[in-house]
């Protein structure tokens, strides 16, 4: 792979540190402002890497690594880097907290007026959005998580007494994130003869099959998901009644808190819960980030550390039964049927029949985290990547793009997503995002990272580097933001548009795909049944020789020849012991030996003949 992720991690927190610490004060915001996520995606750019690699670590000072300190010098030594995350840290988690406790999660500065003459209001700008609380839920396990570790090299009381209160702030925010993902989930249940009805067989019926048989079929698949919701208790998603199995539905999240959705009954302290406005329909983009930030709860850091208690553990298991109901879903609606998947059919059509290829890699970005999850065979692997592939191209990010090819709108302004029931406190508000090429290497890298053969993860790693190649293109090269993200007019002609300040909301998820790559480097490589097979055969052989050396122990030129054969011995047994993780490391040890033998063997016979 050309991407080298520990190299590029380096020069990306070399980047954040001076565009974010500057003259001694940290700056927040960036390209879009300051604001609940952006800000929060700016501390994971350094938070994520330190959680999630332990060469990145930074809360014991004693063993931070020599390149990571010379990399954050702009912060400080070993010892200042860690207590300046904890200002920053605690500048964030009580920003975002009301006078009356309640954590905030609102979009602010994201939020964009569908008419460019319209001002978003007061109140609209403290609407809480579900990419905050998935933000924060990974914000705050990696919170907590430095916070624990840092304490243990800490003896000064005042820093322990501030490690405390930013436990409890963390702690809190945590809950609230979570209370705030379930009232955000939400069931839509529609009639098979409506708009929406008719939208989804049509996206499920690719072989043309009469619509009665693919709804009996299609109603069959998903009976253990709508069984699964039908049981739902706490927060919204249970209030639709599924009992009636004539009605179609779809599941996710929207993209704030639940218009009447219920309170969270819990004993956790998350202060007053507000009231919702979000329509009661799933978004895909939305869904996409909920189940990306909620994967985080049940990781092995997670638990290893135990960083949730007891009642966050409840509002978990809850969270759980919706991520892995909607993965089920989603899964099945997207690789239904026995012919080409409705995934394959490139743009994906929505409910509300609307098509993009930003909905197909929503969707499919579903599947590779379902495949990813269950490790699935290299058959549905390989039609992944197909799409993966596909979009690269319709995105042209493996293809130049022409001047005024609408794809390009894609990545510059990026896909408006209206939010229904927004225009319930002002006008009409849109999300716009611009992730496409990221979000796609990410599914791409995790795609590669479950390949059996290597054949297929050589194909999508092929695509991973291609698309890497257009993001680094897309990097700032001067000003503040030199070295971060997002420059698309780098890339593309078309786009005039030139920012001086950094998008935090693109740079976080280019850090995102580099943790994600790092961590697959250190997976063991695959391994070909062929090559093991190959190499005990060699193995057996270069043995039996062996064997044949330790009897006779011939002279030559009047010295034993032990010691070679000992290193021999060594080298073979070093193959076997391996042979079956690294057969082609165990087959150049091999060969080496079997070179060496074969030496000897010359050299015996070139002893007799002198005779």
């Amino acid at each position: 792979m050309k991407i080298q992720p520990r190299q590029q991690l380096l020069e990306l927190w070399e980047a954040a540190a001076r565009a974010s610490y500057r003259d001694g004060v940290w700056n927040w915001g960036g390209r879009d402002g300051s604001n609940s996520i952006s800000d929060a995606e700016q501390l994971l750019c350094f938070m994520y890497p330190a959680s999630e690699l332990p060469g990145f670590r930074l809360d014991t000072p004693d063993e931070t690594a020599d390149d990571v300190l010379a990399t954050l010098a702009v912060l400080g030594d070993s010892v200042e880097i860690p207590k300046l995350l904890l200002r920053v840290i605690g500048q964030y988690l009580r920003t975002y907290t009301a006078e009356d406790g309640r954590p905030l999660f609102s979009g602010g500065s994201y939020f964009r007026p569908l008419d460019d003459e319209a001002k978003v209001t007061p109140e609209q700008l403290q609407l809480d959005v579900v990419d905050s609380f998935s933000m924060s839920v990974t914000l705050a396990l990696g919170t907590l998580g430095f916070l624990k570790v840092f304490r243990q090299s800490v003896r000064r009381e005042s820093i322990r007494r501030e490690i405390r209160e930013l436990e409890d702030l963390a702690s809190k925010r945590l809950s609230a994130a979570m209370a705030g993902l379930l009232r955000s989930f939400t069931v839509n249940a529609f009639d098979p003869g409506s708009t929406a009805g008719r939208a989804l067989l049509r996206t499920v019926n690719q072989t043309g099959a009469p619509t009665r048989r693919v709804l009996e079929d299609l109603r069959r698949e998903l009976r253990p998901v709508r069984a699964g919701l039908r049981d739902l208790t706490i927060g919204s998603g249970s209030q639709v009644d599924l009992d009636n199995e004539n009605l179609l539905f779809e599941c996710g999240w929207t993209w704030g808190i639940v218009k009447d959705a219920p309170d969270i009954v819990t004993p956790l302290d998350i202060g007053p819960q507000p009231m919702g406005v979000a329509a009661d329909t799933p978004f895909l983009y939305f869904t996409v980030n909920a189940l990306v930030g909620i994967a985080d709860l049940f990781s092995s850091r997670t638990r290893v550390l135990s960083l949730l208690n007891d009642d966050q553990i409840t509002l978990a298991q809850a969270i759980q039964r919706r991520w892995d109901l909607t993965q089920s879903y989603w899964r099945t609606i997207a690789t239904f049927g026995r012919g080409t998947w409705p995934l394959e059919d490139i743009p994906w059509r929505t409910v509300d029949e609307k098509e993009s290829d930003y909905y197909s890699l929503g969707v499919t970005a579903m599947v590779v985290q379902s495949l990813v999850n269950n490790r699935a065979a290299d058959v549905d692997l390989g039609r992944v990547a197909a799409v993966l592939e596909e979009l690269a191209i319709r995105a042209r990010i493996t293809r130049r793009a022409v001047a005024g090819d609408p794809p390009v709108l894609m990545h510059s302004p990026g896909v408006p997503i209206n939010l229904h029931g927004s225009d319930t406190l002002g006008p009409h508000l849109l999300w716009v995002v611009s992730d496409f090429s990221i979000t796609l290497l990410k599914r791409t890298i995790w795609a590669a990272s479950i390949a059996q053969n290597t054949r297929m993860r050589e194909r999508l790693v092929a695509l991973a580097d291609q698309i890497w190649r257009h993001i680094m293109l897309r990097r700032h090269t001067d000003g503040p933001a030199a070295g971060l993200w997002d420059q698309p007019g780098n890339a593309f002609t078309d786009i005039q548009v030139r920012d001086e300040e950094p998008s935090w909301y693109f740079s976080e998820r280019v850090v995102e795909f580099l943790v994600s790559a790092a961590s697959s480097s250190g997976e063991p490589p695959l391994r070909s049944p062929q090559l093991v097979e190959l190499a005990l055969q060699m193995l057996g052989e270069a043995e039996h020789l062996l064997d044949q050396e330790l009897v006779t122990r011939p002279l030559v030129g009047g010295q034993t020849i032990q010691p070679k054969l000992r290193s021999i011995q060594a080298s073979l047994q070093r193959a076997r012991a391996i042979v079956s993780d690294r057969p082609a490391t165990a087959q150049a040890l091999i060969s080496d030996a079997l070179l060496g033998l074969e030496r000897l063997s010359a050299a015996r016979d070139s002893a007799s003949e002198a005779i």
